[in-house]
C-alpha cells in the first residue's frame, strides 16, 4: 500500500480545505473555512513543536498521503486535553422520577443537563476520507494511526479518550435538535452557528446557553428521535469506535445531538494490543501478514499499512520501501498492530 499517515504542513493546506469542502456540514473540527482551517495548522504545528510531556491544549493534525503521487486523501485529529482554556459542555441525559400517591402513579423523566464533565479527556476526531478511497482498509488506517500516536506519546493525554460523532443533520443542512433547544435561544440556525462554533470556540455557548435542565418530553418528535443518534454517515465511524472499545455513555453533542463515545486511554483495542518491535533488517521483500505500523517522535511521526517478517527469534524485518516510508533504520523501534 502505497499510503502513509504525517503530520500536516503548510503545503497540505488547499487539499485539507477542498476535502472540507465535501463534508456535507455539521462536522465541526474540519470546517470548510480557510482562516480556520489555517489556524488549525499552525496550531498543530505548534503542538507538535511544544516542549514538555505533560497533556494540555494541544491539537495534532495529520493527513493521509499517496507517496506515489504526493496526493492527500484524507485527514484526521488527535486533541490532547479538553476544556483547557475554555469550557468543553456536552448535554448528559438523565433521568428524574417522581411519584403521586393521590394518583397513585410514578412517572420517570428524561433530562438534559448541561455538563461539563467530559473536561480534561483526550479527543479523537476530524475523520475523513476522500470519497474515491473508501476501499481497502484506509480509513481504519486513519483510524488506528491517531491510536499509535497517543501510545507512543502516551504522556501527552489524558486517562480518557473521547469521539464525538456528527448527529443528524436534514436534508436542507438543519439540524432538528439544534432548532428546538439552542437555536430558540441565539437566533441564529445550525450551519451558523457550527460555523461560528468553528471559528470562534464555544463561549458563545457559556454567555448564552440556559443552564437548567431540560425535559425532552417537550422536544417535538423531530428533536427526541435523534437524541444520541449518528448521523447515518457516521455509522461505520461508531462502530470503529465500539471495535475499539468506546461506548455511549449518555452523553450528546450540544449542537446536533450525536453521540460522543468515550474510552480508557490505556484499554482502546490499538493501545492495549500494539507490539513494540526493534528493526532488525531491511530487505527488497517480505513475507508475513500485513499490519498497520508506526514510528517517530511528534513531527516525525508516520503510520502506513505494510508486511512485518518475523524469525523464530522474535527479530522484525521489512521492505526498503516501508522504511523509507516510516523513516526507520536498522536498531530503530516501531509499533505493529495485526489488522
Amino acid at each position: 500500500m502505497s499510503f502513509r499517515v504525517r503530520p500536516a504542513g503548510n503545503d497540505d493546506f488547499q487539499a485539507i480545505y477542498e476535502m472540507a469542502k465535501l463534508t456535507g456540514g455539521g462536522f465541526t473540527n474540519l470546517p470548510p473555512d480557510r482562516g480556520a482551517l489555517v489556524d488549525k495548522i499552525v496550531r498543530s504545528q505548534k503542538s507538535f513543536e511544544r516542549e514538555g510531556d505533560e497533556p494540555s491544549d494541544d491539537m495534532f493534525l495529520f493527513v493521509l498521503e499517496n507517496v506515489e503521487t504526493g496526493q492527500i486523501r484524507g485527514t484526521c485529529q488527535v486533541f490532547g486535553m479538553v476544556g483547557v482554556h475554555a469550557p468543553f459542555y456536552s448535554y448528559r441525559i438523565g433521568t428524574l422520577t417522581q411519584t403521586s400517591k393521590a394518583l397513585g402513579k410514578t412517572f420517570r423523566a428524561q433530562l438534559l443537563n448541561l455538563s461539563t464533565d467530559l473536561e480534561g479527556s483526550s479527543e479523537v476526531g476530524g475523520l475523513f476520507l476522500h470519497p474515491g478511497e473508501r476501499a481497502g482498509g484506509l480509513g481504519l488506517l486513519l483510524a488506528r494511526s491517531r491510536y499509535l500516536f497517543i501510545k507512543l506519546h502516551r504522556e501527552r493525554f489524558g486517562r480518557r479518550v473521547l469521539a464525538e460523532l456528527r448527529g443528524v443533520i436534514d436534508e436542507s443542512g438543519g439540524s432538528p435538535f439544534w432548532d428546538a433547544i439552542a437555536g430558540k435561544f441565539f437566533a441564529m440556525n445550525f450551519q451558523e452557528a457550527d460555523e461560528f462554533n468553528a471559528a470562534h470556540g464555544t463561549q458563545f455557548i457559556a454567555d448564552l446557553m440556559p443552564k437548567t435542565p431540560i425535559y425532552t418530553a417537550m422536544l417535538p418528535e423531530s428533536a427526541r428521535s435523534v437524541i444520541g443518534v449518528p448521523h447515518p454517515k457516521g455509522r461505520a465511524a461508531m462502530k470503529m469506535l465500539e471495535n475499539e472499545g468506546f461506548h455511549f455513555d449518555c452523553y450528546v453533542d450540544i449542537f446536533d445531538g450525536g453521540p460522543t463515545m468515550l474510552a480508557p486511554t490505556d484499554q482502546i483495542r490499538t493501545i492495549r494490543e500494539s507490539r513494540l518491535l526493534t528493526l532488525d533488517a531491511v530487505a527488497d521483500e517480505v513475507e508475513g501478514h500485513p499490519e498497520m505500523l508506526a514510528a517517530g517522535r511528534m513531527e516525525d511521526f508516520r503510520a502506513c499499512c505494510a508486511t512485518v517478517q518475523l524469525s523464530a527469534e522474535g527479530k522484525a524485518s521489512v521492505s526498503r520501501r516501508t522504511a523509507e516510508m516510516l523513516g526507520i533504520a536498522p536498531g530503530d523501534s516501531f509499533l505493529a498492530m495485526s489488522r
